[in-house]
């Protein structure tokens, strides 16, 4: 393999370091952090996920998700190479799950997974608060997303080039890989009910309505109408607060930072 130049270098530091308006504007709003039962609802149903969730955190799922995707976001929001935080933070979460199948959470394809369970709920959070985004502003926020996932310089074998190969990927990866397990079985009452952080905030109805529909399925979770309405009422509630706030504490902490420190 050939060694990188110093012309490379500056390259791959050039890409992490492309402005993404979109995810600045949209990853560190309170409001997808409302959001984030979606996408823990599936990461919990994919296998070895779910086994490292089980094994490898002692403090709570939403306690460790709440230092997990503030980091994630300080990155995004970051101009510093962070290239080494996500290998160190990661490469001891390995093991066996419960079908006896062996997991490591750099595994290219189980790291993007876990990385698309967010930029679906990051769409999500958009049409549940913002009134969704047209064709266009849905490729761009798409690209701007793959360029936050190469600030953790980890393989993007798995990752689509387009947005709606990225739909359809999503689509197939939760038909065909998610089950649900007794690691998965044993996280499902604290993914559904948060007891802390921001999601804790979301009522339980609203949570069930925004659930992915193959994580409603695999989890034994009916939403009704009554649950879309929970949903409205929250989101209205919710901006209505928003625009009652100055816009810097619109942003989860770790959002707020000097990009460049």
């Amino acid at each position: 393999m050939a060694t990188p130049t110093a012309d490379m270098a500056d390259g791959l530091a050039h890409r992490r370091n492309v402005p993404m308006p979109m995810v600045y504007r949209y990853l560190g709003d309170k409001r997808f952090a409302y959001t984030l039962p979606r996408a823990i609802s599936l990461q919990i149903l994919q296998p070895g996920n779910a086994a490292s969730l089980v094994q490898h955190v002692h403090s709570g799922l939403w306690a460790h998700k709440s230092r997990a995707v503030g980091q994630m976001v300080y990155i995004a929001y970051s101009n510093r190479d962070l290239r080494s935080v996500m290998r160190t933070a990661h490469s001891h979460v390995k093991g066996v799950d419960s079908s006896g199948a062996r997991y490591h959470s750099l595994n290219p394809e189980l790291f993007f997974f876990q990385h698309a369970t967010y930029v679906d709920a990051l769409f999500t959070s958009i049409d549940i608060f913002h009134s969704g985004l047209d064709g266009a502003a849905k490729e761009q926020l798409y690209q701007e997303c793959c360029r936050w996932y190469a600030k953790y310089d980890i393989s993007d074998r798995a990752q689509p080039a387009t947005y709606r190969e990225f739909v359809d990927y999503f689509a197939d990866y939760c038909a065909t890989n998610l089950a649900m397990t007794p690691d998965a079985e044993r996280l499902r009452r604290e993914t559904l009910h948060p007891p802390t952080w921001y999601p804790r905030k979301v009522p339980p109805a609203a949570i069930r309505a925004m659930l992915h529909p193959r994580a409603a399925e695999l989890l034994g979770v009916d939403v009704g109408a009554g649950d879309r309405l929970a949903l409205r009422a929250f989101a209205a509630r919710t901006n209505m607060l928003t625009t009652l706030s100055p816009a810097r504490y619109h942003l989860i902490p770790s959002a707020r930072h000097d990009p460049d420190n």
